[in-house]
């Protein structure tokens, strides 16, 4: 048990610090902003009308395939640090994590997660037979 109290220690502090963070946080900030606190931030100018499109899904599923992969990296490194303590066992339990971790890119690569050439929306190649307010 002793040799968990560090770790103990340090969720302990972490907790601390993240609970006085946000202590702190809301103790200095202003309760009643102003109406140019309210406006919007990067340009300052307010949207006259919704985006057309919606940001694509792949953004996301690209991120998530970074962090699937950082793991495989991360468990390699640990891996290959005790390659000689684990032996033929460490060999085959890291052949079946890639293996796994390989399917998945073969999943995604099928379902174009990979592919960015976003597809046009059909509204934007309908031609255009009359504007509005003219006469045929």
């Amino acid at each position: 048990m002793i040799d968990w109290l560090p770790i103990l220690v340090m969720l302990f502090i972490g907790i601390g610090f993240a609970l006085a963070s946000l202590g702190v946080s809301y103790l200095i900030s202003p309760k009643n902003p102003t109406p140019e606190k309210l406006t919007p931030y990067e340009s300052g100018i307010f949207p006259e009308e919704e985006p057309s499109q919606r940001f694509p899904v792949k953004f996301y599923m690209v991120a998530m395939l970074y962090i699937v992969f950082d793991i495989e990296i991360i468990f390699l490194l640990a891996w290959a640090t005790r390659f000689e303590q684990l032996g033929w066992y460490g060999i085959v339990v890291i052949f079946i994590f890639t293996f796994f971790v390989l399917e998945t890119l073969y999943y995604v690569w099928k379902r174009n997660v990979l592919d960015w050439n976003v597809p046009r929306r059909q509204r934007y190649h309908e031609p255009v037979s009359s504007y509005p307010g003219s006469e045929d």
